[in-house]
C-alpha cells in the first residue's frame, strides 16, 4: 500500500509549522506491528544529521490514519544502513516491542537480502566466515580470516541467483548480525556491492544508494503467533529488473 504522509517541523524563521508530504510504502500492518519499505537515503531512527527519520514518518502515518490523539508509540527493533533499501519492522505496542527485541536477539527473525555485486564468486553458494573489527571514526568494518584482538565472528550464507553482463545477483542470509557485515564480507570475498565505494566498488550509484536490498523477512508474530512472511518491492534502479534470475 502506497501512502502519502503529511508531516511537519517547527520553522524558527517564519515561526510556524511547515507541512510537507512524504510517500511511504506500507507492506504489512496490524494492531501490534507495521512493516514498511525503506528507500535508500532514509535513516530508520534519528541521528546527528537531524534528518527526518523513517520512524517519524511512520508515526505521522499512524496518527493520521487512526486519528490518534497525543503522542504515537512506535518501537524501533532493527535498522538498515542509510544507503540500503528494503523491509523495516516497527512495533506498535510495548508488548510487541519487548518480544520482537528478544526474537531479533535470539535469531528468530529470518532476513534474506539481495545484493548486486561486482565480479562473480568462485562458488555458486557457500558460507563465509570472517572476524570483523569496527573502526568507529571511519564507520567501517574490516574482515580477517582469523581472530584478532577486538574482533567478532561473522558468518553468512550466499548463493548466486542471477547475472547480467557486468554484475552478479546474490541472495544472502545472515547467520550473525555485525556492523556492515554483508558489505564487508562480500568485499572481502572480492565481490563488493555495486555502488558501495566504502567497500571497494569502482563507482557510485547515481542516487547515492548501494545495491543491497532487505528483500524478505519471516518470523512468528509476537502476539498472534501466526507466521508472517513478506517480500520487498524492488528499488527503482532498472538493473534490479534486468538481472536475469536463475531461480525464475
Amino acid at each position: 500500500m502506497l501512502v502519502i504522509v503529511f508531516s511537519g517541523f517547527w520553522c524558527k524563521v517564519k515561526k510556524k509549522v511547515c507541512i510537507f508530504a512524504l510517500v511511504m510504502q506500507v507492506i504489512y500492518e496490524d494492531n501490534h506491528i507495521i512493516i514498511v519499505f525503506k528507500t535508500s537515503g532514509e535513516i530508520v531512527q534519528g541521528d546527528k544529521t537531524g534528518d527526518e527519520p523513517l520512524s517519524e514518518t511512520v508515526k505521522a502515518y499512524i496518527k493520521e490514519r487512526y486519528q490518534k490523539p497525543g503522542a504515537v508509540f512506535l518501537g524501533v527493533v532493527h535498522r538498515l544502513d542509510r544507503p540500503v533499501s528494503g523491509l523495516v519492522v516497527f512495533a506498535r505496542t510495548s508488548k510487541a516491542l519487548a518480544r520482537l527485541n528478544n526474537m531479533f536477539r535470539d535469531g528468530e527473525v529470518h532476513k534474506t537480502y539481495w545484493a548486486i555485486v561486482q565480479n562473480c564468486p568462485q562458488q555458486q553458494e557457500a558460507v563465509l566466515q570472517h572476524w570483523l573489527t569496527r573502526n568507529e571514526k571511519q564507520n567501517k568494518s574490516y574482515a580477517y580470516d582469523h581472530e584478532v584482538p577486538g574482533s567478532k565472528k561473522a558468518m553468512l550464507k550466499y548463493k548466486v541467483i542471477g547475472h547480467s553482463e557486468r554484475y552478479t545477483l546474490l541472495e544472502v542470509q545472515l547467520m550473525t548480525g555485525r556492523h556492515h557485515q554483508i558489505r564487508c564480507q562480500l568485499a572481502a570475498m572480492g565481490c563488493p556491492i555495486k555502488g558501495d565505494l566504502k567497500y571497494g566498488a569502482k563507482r557510485s550509484n547515481p542516487d547515492g544508494s548501494i545495491s543491497l536490498l532487505a528483500r524478505r523477512i519471516e518470523f512468528v508474530h509476537p502476539v498472534s503467533k501466526e507466521t508472517i512472511c513478506v517480500e520487498s518491492p524492488l528499488p527503482g534502479d532498472p538493473l534490479w529488473e534486468k538481472v536475469k534470475r536463475i531461480d525464475k
